[in-house]
């Protein structure tokens, strides 16, 4: 009997523009090339989550290879309602050198040559806001030059 199960489905939940500012680049290590990205404010804008990115937080990224940078982002929402949503965000973007070098300089770059894949764990002490704790979402990212987009889809 090897029957598999059926694929979740994804709803569109938000997307969520993250401000950021100059990184600062930690060069090399033993633990990779580091760069901290500090995040300074933006918006969520969805049919389930509306507010804005707290100027709080920092993006915490591996640059493993010229192609592939581990993320790690750790910022907090204040939602319409005044509810605070604490965003614990890993992810990998990855792509061609010349885009990825183009990324590094500010530049923009068409989405389509680079992948940015996330999985945001999304949490708050709201009783209305509780859902999000037990729920799993994905996110798919777009780098611009002083915005990160994270286009956040809760998988079914």
């Amino acid at each position: 009997m090897s029957r598999h199960m059926e694929p979740p489905e994804l709803v569109f939940a938000a997307s969520i523009r993250v401000r950021v500012a100059a990184p600062v680049d930690l060069l090399g290590g033993q633990q990779g090339h580091r760069r901290l990205v500090p995040i300074i404010g933006g918006r969520v804008d969805g049919p389930l989550l509306v507010g804005e990115v707290l100027p709080v937080g920092m993006d915490n990224q591996i640059l493993w290879t010229p192609t592939l940078t581990e993320l790690r982002a750790q910022y907090a929402l204040r939602l319409d309602d005044g509810a605070l949503v604490y965003v614990d965000n890993a992810g990998i973007r990855t792509g061609e050198p010349s885009a990825m070098a183009a990324l590094a300089r500010g530049e923009e770059v068409d989405p389509a040559l680079v992948h940015f894949r996330t999985a945001p764990r999304l949490s708050s002490s709201s009783p209305d806001w509780e859902w999000l704790d037990r729920t799993f979402f994905i996110g798919v990212g777009t780098r611009e030059p002083e915005l990160v987009r994270i286009d956040l889809f809760q998988v079914s």
